[in-house]
């Protein structure tokens, strides 16, 4: 009764629906992660910052560098993860768009120079063996021959 395209077309929609959902709440949950961080560093910094005044100077610094670590790897870990759902998503985005990814060309040339360096080292090996071969042949040759010194008859 359906036809393939139509089918197909379905299929299509409703996988560029789900991925339009999944980008828009993965950057509502990036947001609300973002803000859930802050507010907890805050909160941390805060603390530590009320305790480090009651202390001492000394150990303010301390306090603030030891806050400003805290959040500096939540906002890392975020950060990762916001970067990955993203780059997962385009990828998803232009697979259902019909894109071809690119070509890894830093692979192909990095492999393309290793092996220009293997085959210079063989072919470099191969001509050192050829010319250790020639020299001992010719000291073979050397050892061997016999010397014959022509008598002549008066």
């Amino acid at each position: 009764m359906f036809s393939r395209k139509g089918k197909a077309e379905r299929t299509a929609a409703e996988a560029w629906d789900y991925l339009s959902s999944a980008m828009a709440s993965a950057g509502e949950s990036a947001k609300e992660t973002g803000k859930a961080t802050a507010g907890v560093a805050g909160a941390k910094v805060a603390e530590l910052a009320g305790k480090a005044t009651q202390q001492s100077q000394k150990l303010a610094g301390k306090a603030s560098r030891r806050s400003n670590k805290l959040a500096g790897k939540a906002g890392a870990r975020m950060n990762a993860a916001t970067d990955e759902a993203w780059a997962r998503a385009n990828l998803a985005a232009n697979a259902l768009a019909g894109r071809k990814p690119g070509l890894p060309w830093g692979v192909i040339i990095g492999a393309s120079l290793i092996g220009v360096a293997l085959g210079w080292a063989a072919a470099s090996t191969a001509r050192a063996a050829a010319e250790r071969r020639a020299e001992n042949e010719e000291l073979q040759l050397a050892e061997t021959a016999i010397v014959s010194t022509p008598t002549y008859d008066s």
